[in-house]
C-alpha cells in the first residue's frame, strides 16, 4: 500500500462556506482522490493532516497552534512510509493580521519542504515527494470570513506563480488548483461540495503518475 500524506488547512479539511460545519468525510477532495485512486485498481492510503486557520511558518495570534512548520518532521515520522506529501497551504498567510507579500508565503511553504526532507524517519523508509499544491484565490471575502480576509484578494495576487517559481527551485512538483476550481461565492474562502470533488478528481492523474514506478 501507497500512503500519501495531504498537508493543509480548511480547504482540504473542508469546512462549509459561511459555517462551521465539515462536509462529510466522502465528498472532501482527499477522500474523493483516494477513492478514484482505488478504482483504477491502486491499493493507497490518504492520510487528511487539515487544520482550520493553518498557516506557512506563522502564528495565529488569537488562536494556538496554527504555525504549519512546527513539529511537521513528527508529522512525517507519524505517517511514515510515505510515497507522496501533497502540501497546500498559503490562504491563511494572507488573514488579515498579516501583511505578507506572495514571496513571504512561498519562502513558508519552501521552508516546510525542507523541513520535510530533513525528517528523521527511520532508516530503510523513503523520502517522499513532494507535491506543492497552490491554493485557489480568495475572492471578495464575505460574511463570516470578510473582517478575518480584509484585503487578502490583493495581497495574495500572482500567489500560483510565487509557488511555482518555489517548486522549480526546490524540484518539486506542481499543481494549480486555481485553475481548476475557485472558492465559492457565498465566503470568498472555501470550497463548496462540487469544487471539493471537481478538485479530487483533477488530482487523479498528476498523482497516479507521481506513484507510477521510476525506472
Amino acid at each position: 500500500m501507497q500512503q500519501i500524506l495531504v498537508y493543509g488547512d480548511s480547504l482540504s479539511w473542508g469546512l462549509i462556506p459561511d459555517t462551521r460545519l465539515r462536509l462529510p468525510f466522502a465528498d472532501r477532495w482527499p477522500c474523493v482522490l483516494e477513492s478514484a485512486l482505488t478504482r483504477e485498481g491502486l491499493t493507497v492510503r490518504v492520510i487528511e493532516d487539515c487544520l482550520n486557520g493553518r498557516r506557512t511558518v506563522w502564528d495565529d495570534p488569537f488562536k494556538a497552534g496554527r504555525n504549519g512548520i512546527v513539529g511537521i518532521q513528527q508529522r512525517m515520522e507519524v505517517n511514515s512510509p510515505l510515497s507522496l506529501v501533497m502540501l497546500m497551504l498559503g490562504t491563511n498567510d494572507f488573514q488579515s493580521m498579516h501583511q505578507h507579500t506572495p514571496w513571504h508565503s512561498a519562502q513558508g511553504v519552501a521552508s516546510i519542504v525542507r523541513a520535510m526532507r530533513e525528517a528523521p524517519i527511520e532508516p530503510g523508509m523513503p523520502v517522499p515527494t513532494i507535491l506543492i499544491i497552490a491554493p485557489p484565490l480568495t475572492r471578495s471575502p464575505a460574511s463570516l470570513m470578510g473582517p478575518r480576509f480584509a484585503g487578502a484578494p490583493e495581497r495574495s495576487a500572482g500567489l500560483a506563480d510565487a509557488l511555482r517559481l518555489v517548486s522549480v527551485e526546490l524540484g518539486c512538483p506542481f499543481f494549480d488548483a486555481g485553475a481548476i476550481v475557485s472558492t465559492s461565492e457565498i465566503d470568498g474562502v472555501h470550497l463548496d461540495a462540487p469544487a471539493t470533488r471537481a478538485l479530487g478528481l483533477a488530482l487523479v492523474e498528476p498523482v497516479r503518475a507521481l506513484l507510477a514506478p521510476k525506472g
